[in-house]
C-alpha cells in the first residue's frame, strides 16, 4: 500500500469530505432513489439511473478516501527540517522575470489549490524548488517557459 503524505490541515479536509459523503450524500442519493422508484418502471427511468450513477460515484469516493486516509502519514512540522524547502514549507519567492513576490505552500497532490497557494511537490514548481535554500536561485521549466526565481523565505 502506497503512503500518502498529508498536513494536518489536508488531512482534516480528507476526513470532513469522507464524512459528508457518508453522513450527507449517501442520505441525499438514498432520497433520489427513493423518489425516482415512485415514478414506477425502472427500466426506462432516467431519474432512477441518474440516481444509481451518483450512488455508483459517491462510493467509488468513499472507497477512494478511505484508502487514502487509512495509508496517510501525517507530516508535522516538527519533523522536516526548515533551513530547506520540503513538504509543508511555505516558500516566499521574487521571480526575477518580474520582480514580482510570490508565495507557496508545497503541499501533496490531494491538498493542492492554485487558489489558495498550495502547490504540489510533484509538480513542476514543486519539484523545482525541493531541497533549496534561501537565496538560492532556481530555473524551472514548465510548460509555458522558463521560470526564474530568488528564495527569498522559508516558513513552516
Amino acid at each position: 500500500m502506497n503512503v500518502t503524505y498529508l498536513t494536518q490541515d489536508g488531512y482534516a479536509k480528507l476526513h470532513e469530505k469522507l464524512d459528508y459523503l457518508v453522513r450527507v450524500r449517501r442520505k441525499e442519493i438514498a432520497k433520489m432513489l427513493e423518489h425516482a422508484r415512485s415514478f414506477g418502471d425502472l427500466s426506462e427511468n432516467a431519474e432512477y439511473d441518474t440516481a444509481k450513477h451518483e450512488q455508483r460515484m459517491n462510493e467509488i469516493q468513499i472507497s477512494e478516501l478511505a484508502v487514502k486516509l487509512s495509508s496517510a502519514r501525517v507530516i508535522g512540522d516538527g519533523e522536516i527540517a526548515g533551513d530547506k524547502v520540503y513538504f509543508g514549507a511555505t516558500v516566499k519567492l521574487l521571480d526575477l522575470n518580474s520582480n514580482e513576490e510570490l508565495e507557496y505552500t508545497l503541499v501533496s497532490e490531494d491538498e493542492a489549490d492554485f487558489f489558495q497557494n498550495k502547490i504540489s511537490v510533484s509538480s513542476p514548481v514543486g519539484k523545482g524548488l525541493l531541497g533549496k535554500a534561501e537565496n538560492d536561485t532556481v530555473k524551472i521549466e514548465v510548460p509555458a517557459g522558463i521560470l526564474n526565481y530568488r528564495i527569498i523565505q522559508i516558513t513552516r
